[in-house]
């Protein structure tokens, strides 16, 4: 391993605070209230403790695995997170670029700051749509059959965001109207007004368990239901047509004192007990993290802001670097605790 992963994560949120404006450093690194949950995220992965195997002659590990029918060179996906030109002139397709570059799968988001179809000419391999559902759903619509058109081979709903929840800093993302709307403008009925597109853009608190049905039936694309917490919400998902959950507290900027994910993983896994793929987001920083949440069940995890600090600080490469380093720790855990194969992580492996 040539490299730890922490050392490149804070070299680049260093490199990151040092180049951004304070507005758009705040907005990437905040987390809601008083941030309990953004701080709890990450430790609660670092209370676990590895039961490595021996005699297992694990020379390579194999780290390929496939969701969703996507194949996948690690276990691991890029969230979807807002407003990528924030952190870089060239935004999503510059991180789509080097997402691409590590063979990567990319989920883009509905809050995209650079047309669908320049971010859709870098991605070489699968990529998934993230959906927020909007009040003027005929705008969610018109997002949901563009990205399908262009090749997306999934949907991930997220669930947690009936609206934005309260910073103390960066509440709002450092953009222009333009911006806002580079991708929503397609869609808007001729001759509305700003503040009538806006009203529209805001999300939909109305929202059940039937939207994922919607939108299932919509495009024929497989659907993921982010931002589930508990056990009985990812039964209730997987019963209205959900092809899996991603166990989620929104990295922290929704609702403080949510539980962390490395806390909520088991019940969720459990309760899902084998039915679908349960992904994971939150604090996952390090290969090892990445190991834990295997070993608790995750099909696959998903990195937000550690992807971000690499593309502000260093573009698509910054972007490709952060991901070879969970590759290269993820590798190098395998190898000393004995797992030979994606498929071969137990619950028996951590504690």
């Amino acid at each position: 391993m040539d490299e730890s992963l922490t050392d490149v994560l804070v070299e680049y949120e260093l490199a990151a605070r040092s180049k951004l404006t304070e507005a758009a450093f705040d907005y990437i690194a905040a987390g809601a209230g008083d941030e309990l949950s953004l701080e709890e995220s990450r430790a609660a992965w670092r209370r676990y403790r590895i039961r490595p195997r021996v005699f297992r002659g694990v020379e390579t590990p194999a780290l390929s695995t496939e969701v969703l029918g996507a194949a996948l060179a690690m276990p691991l996906v890029v969230a979807p997170t807002a407003y990528h030109i924030v952190a870089h002139g060239e935004g999503e397709v510059e991180t789509a670029r080097g997402v691409s570059a590590a063979g990567g799968l990319m989920v883009v988001t509905t809050r995209a700051t650079r047309v669908l179809e320049e971010i859709a000419a870098e991605l070489h391999g699968p990529w998934w749509y993230q959906v927020y559902v909007v009040s003027d759903r005929r705008l969610t619509e018109g997002l949901v059959l563009r990205a399908a058109g262009l090749g997306a081979k999934a949907l991930v709903l997220t669930v947690d965001l009936p609206y934005i929840g309260f910073k103390r800093r960066g509440h709002f993302a450092p953009l222009t109207t333009e911006q806002h709307l580079v991708n929503f403008g397609t869609h808007v009925a001729a001759g509305a007004t700003v503040e009538e597109v806006t009203a529209g853009m805001r999300h939909d608190q109305s929202i059940g368990f039937e939207t994922i049905t919607w939108l299932r039936d919509l495009v024929g694309l497989p659907v993921l239901v982010k931002g589930v917490l508990r056990g009985d919400d990812a039964t209730a998902c997987l019963d209205a047509g959900a092809a899996g959950v991603v166990v989620s507290n929104h990295g922290g900027r929704q609702l403080d004192r949510a539980i962390a994910t490395a806390v909520a993983l088991p019940e969720v896994v459990e309760a899902v007990g084998g039915r679908a793929p349960v992904l994971v987001d939150g604090g996952i920083v390090s290969g090892t993290d990445v190991f834990v949440a295997l070993a608790l069940g995750a099909t696959a995890i998903m990195v937000g802001r550690p992807v971000l600090w690499g593309l502000a600080a260093s573009g698509s490469e910054g972007v490709r670097r952060v991901l070879d380093g969970y590759r290269n720790e993820l590798d190098h855990a395998m190898g000393l605790a004995g797992v030979g194969a994606i498929e071969d992580f137990t619950r028996d492996l951590v504690v």
